[in-house]
């Protein structure tokens, strides 16, 4: 038994190439997945979409990701959130300039201030007569140790990851049951966004703060769904694996400075991290019409790893 063990051991060993040139492989993927809006003719798939995006402020984030990506898929309306204002003058002006027929309104606020997110709701009821799609991604992280956690500080990070997306659910299916028949919405409907955490999903992949708030997500996703019945509102969240973003910039900045990048994103089977522009692909996808029948899912978009318990990379193929 154990001879057969060993031969399946060298076999995958000889299938798999060095970490070098698998990084290599992964930098040359990751570059094309980047390239998509310059390589791929503009599509319709939001075409006429009013759509609502909270954290857009980081320059490698998924919001920001998202925001292009709806714009290249024809939105008609983007209204941008970020508590940090410094990159939302520059995210407007990307957009318009790519994509000069989608409007773009950028909002300085509070993604957990029930005022600001129940505000921009009636603004895109007021301005366009609709809201179709609202993509919660407002979020922090956090890496703090059980011990070191206050009381203060485990209930920021619940307002800020968890209360953010009940409030929009809250507010933007309210606006979704609003019609608007002049410009083809005849019935009720829309799509809410949430971004969790594969560490709402499963132990090991973040602290205590933060694996709690993520996990709130993913229940509000599953849960909001049998409040909102026979209304075509679908809620559902996206859990990123190791995405590399402003947000994890430390984690890869110190793989790097170790010498161990080419390492970065082992313990899931693809053996590689993502970038924010593959989280961004599985929003267009909720956002749009071909996602109609999904709803109260929790997606994981993370590689694989929240597939299996932690494995030695090889130990069980």
């Amino acid at each position: 038994m154990s001879a057969v063990k060993t031969n399946g051991y060298n076999a995958v060993r000889t299938k798999v190439s060095s970490d070098e040139e698998f990084y290599k492989r992964t930098v040359a993927r990751i570059e094309k997945i980047q390239s998509h809006l310059t390589n791929t003719p503009r599509g319709s798939r939001l075409k006429g979409k009013v759509c609502v995006i909270t954290g857009v402020g980081s320059l490698k984030g998924i919001g920001r990701a998202t925001a292009l990506l709806f714009a290249h898929e024809g939105a008609h309306h983007l209204y941008l959130i970020d508590f940090a204002p410094d990159n939302l003058p520059n995210l407007k002006s990307t957009i318009e300039k790519s994509y000069p027929d989608v409007k773009v309104t950028t909002i300085q606020a509070d993604a957990a201030d029930e005022a600001a997110i129940s505000g921009v709701c009636k603004r895109a009821i007021q301005e366009e007569g609709q809201l179709d799609v609202f993509f919660a991604n407002a979020g922090i992280a956090t890496n703090t140790h059980l011990h070191d956690t206050t009381a203060e500080r485990f209930m920021e990070v619940m307002r800020i990851n968890s209360l953010s997306c009940f409030l929009a659910v809250k507010h933007a299916s309210e606006a979704m049951m609003k019609t608007n028949p002049s410009k083809g919405k005849e019935f009720s409907g829309g799509s809410i966004i949430l971004t969790a955490s594969v560490a709402g999903i499963r132990s090991g992949a973040g602290p205590v703060d933060y694996s709690a708030s993520k996990a709130a997500v993913n229940s509000i996703a599953k849960t909001a769904p049998y409040q909102l019945p026979k209304s075509d509102i679908r809620v559902n969240s996206i859990c990123p694996g190791l995405i590399e973003t402003g947000m994890s910039a430390a984690t890869f900045e110190y793989a790097r400075q170790r010498g161990t990048i080419t390492k970065v994103g082992q313990l899931n089977p693809t053996g590689r991290y993502g970038v924010a522009e593959e989280i961004a692909q599985a929003a267009l996808f909720l956002a749009s019409d071909e996602a109609s029948y999904v709803n109260g899912q929790n997606i994981a978009v993370d590689g694989g790893l929240s597939s299996s318990h932690p494995v030695v990379p090889g130990r069980w193929a």
